[in-house]
């Protein structure tokens, strides 16, 4: 399983070294989008709208929009001293509660705890003492830049951290729309509701769900991989340099200018012209005289 964070895990004076592994896989299917005149897939670019010109990684910083359009620039440097300074890879137990008292809402991602090297005692400790009182931890972690709540609890004699939302990142149902301040239903539907409820209790079994939607979208992609519904994108044609190829062109121009020149016969000189004029004359008038 692939480790994803190392560090530690500290409650009171005892520290366990600690790896952490997604507990969870994203299993949807990943469409991509082609154009559909030659099923080539889309190539998204970064294009700044005020220089009409594709930016590339180095010509990008990250900014705070305090009013509309106007930032506060914040560089690598800066955001990598910050995560410096606070980033410590450990994982603090600050308070032990009951699991009951954390609602389904604040819940973000999980994963599976593991020792690291020298800190198998320590787990195996950690792990009898929540088994035991039936406690969780709550803890604070910084992964990826960001500080985060979590609750450490056991899951099949496993150790699991979740991540939880921050309080204020949790939106107030009392902003939800249309819901009725009061319950308008007659104690007959509501005993018919309750029988339903209790005709449907179960036990949970997870294998009994699965994505149907997922499935039927891998069934359908299965019955298109043969004959003509498998298409297959374009390879870019080379493009020529134009740029090159039209300095090439005039130094070509440019260079035969010179030796056009040299082969070209030269004219007559005007002074050459003017006396063969008057020579020519003076035959013709010696010819009128005769």
């Amino acid at each position: 399983m692939h480790t994803i964070w190392k560090g530690s895990i500290s409650f009171g004076l005892v520290n366990i070294p600690i790896k952490l592994h997604a507990a969870t896989e994203d299993k949807d299917i990943k469409l991509r989008t082609l154009h559909k005149e030659c099923h080539t897939p889309i190539k998204y670019e970064k294009i700044c709208p005020v220089c009409e010109q594709e930016v590339d990684q180095d010509g990008l910083v990250k900014g705070y929009e305090v009013t509309k359009g106007k930032f506060v620039v914040i560089d690598d440097a800066e955001l990598e001293q910050l995560k410096e300074v606070n980033e410590e890879k450990a994982v603090e137990i600050i308070d032990f509660i009951k699991m009951d008292d954390i609602d389904p809402v604040f819940y973000n991602r999980s994963y599976f705890v593991s020792p690291n090297d020298g800190g198998k005692k320590a787990y195996s400790l950690l792990r009898k003492a929540l088994t035991e009182s039936g406690k969780v931890g709550i803890a604070k972690i910084i992964m990826r830049s960001k500080e985060q709540l979590a609750v450490v609890r056991v899951y099949e004699n496993t150790l699991v951290m979740e991540t939880i939302h921050f309080p204020d990142e949790v939106r107030s149902a009392k902003d939800v729309p249309n819901v009725p301040a009061e319950d308008e239903v007659a104690p007959k539907e509501i005993e018919t509701a309750i029988l339903l409820i209790d005709q449907l209790t179960t036990t949970f079994d997870p294998s009994k769900y699965e994505d149907e939607y997922r499935q039927k979208l891998l069934d359908l992609i299965h019955s298109k991989e043969t004959g003509e519904n498998v298409v297959t994108a374009k390879e870019k044609a080379p493009r020529e340099n134009v740029t090159d190829l039209m300095a090439a062109l005039q130094a070509s121009i440019d260079q035969s200018k010179p030796a056009a020149s040299a082969t070209k016969p030269t004219a007559p000189s005007s002074a050459k012209t003017v006396a063969k004029t008057t020579t020519k004359k003076k035959t013709t008038k010696t010819k009128k005289a005769l």
